[in-house]
């Protein structure tokens, strides 16, 4: 499985930015997909899950209300549209599919100025 993310990039506070991770290859055995993030210096930060069927999702106190997790299986692809951003939610956002792997995408930076 390979992922690769698009999406991301700068934005001003209270702006909107939609993260995307295409999988290519046999995500069968998936049962779970996630967002986390990371700022220099600090660790891995989770941000949000939603399962395979995408009726059951999560989210991090810190984005919740703010950031939606969403799949579309037909394309593979998980999303995360973020609003109303705020400065500290720069980092490098990473996504993740959970399964007998683990299996991570390249990350993508999301600069948010104040």
């Amino acid at each position: 499985v390979q992922l690769v993310q698009s999406g991301g990039g700068s934005v001003q506070a209270g702006g909107s930015l939609r993260l995307a991770c295409a999988a290519s290859g046999s995500i069968f055995s998936i049962n779970t997909m996630k967002w986390y993030r990371q700022v220099p210096g600090k660790g891995l930060e989770w941000v949000s899950s939603i399962n395979t069927g995408g009726d059951n999702s999560d989210y991090a106190d810190s984005v919740k209300g703010r950031f939606t997790i969403s799949r579309d299986n037909a394309k593979n692809t998980l999303y995360l549209q973020m609003n109303s951003l705020k400065p500290e939610d720069t980092a490098v956002y990473l996504c993740n599919f959970h399964g007998r792997s683990d299996y991570w995408g390249q990350g993508t930076q999301v600069t948010v100025s104040s």
